[in-house]
């Protein structure tokens, strides 16, 4: 059936190109390679991410996560990136997509020896410039518990104001969560 509006983004903006490289403030958002898979096992061990991503991941399993993305960026439905300082990976960050609709979903998770350094609104804000000024999205929105408290400050650092509150949203190891969404639109400045 046919839209009666047009795709925000057409289909083969992204898919017909190699994911970019995308470098800002000393951090280097680059695509997943098979000599991170140590790295990924190993954070998704911490407590932390096990806790706000819900997931565990054996080396076969990041294996194929890796080798994953390169037919969901062909797709055009998702892209994800290694944050990379000084050739180390202190985090992730990656964009659920509807091109169409200009939209994006963020999510992200940062080391524990890289917290508290702004890795992670430097990478959000890095990452939404480029979503916006590059691929044009009109929307980019994040959604985090709300007892994470440290997600919800990444996010207004990045000038993604809150929009709502997802009640019971998510289930978690420890019961359903509160979910706040973040949102920022396109010409909103990030303040990093």
């Amino acid at each position: 059936m046919p839209s009666l509006v047009e795709a925000v983004v057409p289909p083969g903006t992204l898919g017909e190109v190699a994911q970019p490289v995308i470098r800002s403030e000393g951090l280097v958002l680059r695509p997943w390679a098979e000599s991170d898979i140590p790295v990924l096992v190993g954070a998704y061990q911490d407590p932390d991410i096990q806790r706000w991503h819900l997931r565990m991941m054996t080396a076969g399993e990041a294996l194929v996560w890796v080798h994953s993305w390169t037919g969901r960026w062909a797709s055009e439905i998702a892209c994800d990136w290694a944050v990379e300082i000084e050739g180390k990976v202190h985090g992730r960050i990656g964009l659920r997509l509807k091109l169409g609709e200009g939209f994006g979903e963020v999510g992200y998770w940062v080391l524990p020896a890289a917290r508290g350094q702004g890795v992670a609104p430097k990478a959000l804000a890095a990452l939404s410039e480029w979503a916006f000024d590059e691929v044009g999205l009109h929307r980019l929105e994040l959604q985090h518990s709300t007892q994470n408290v440290s997600s919800c400050r990444v996010a207004e650092k990045a000038d993604y104001l809150l929009e709502s509150t997802r009640r019971s949203s998510l289930l978690h190891v420890d019961g359903w969560h509160d979910m706040h969404v973040h949102v920022r639109i396109a010409g909103a400045a990030a303040a990093v």
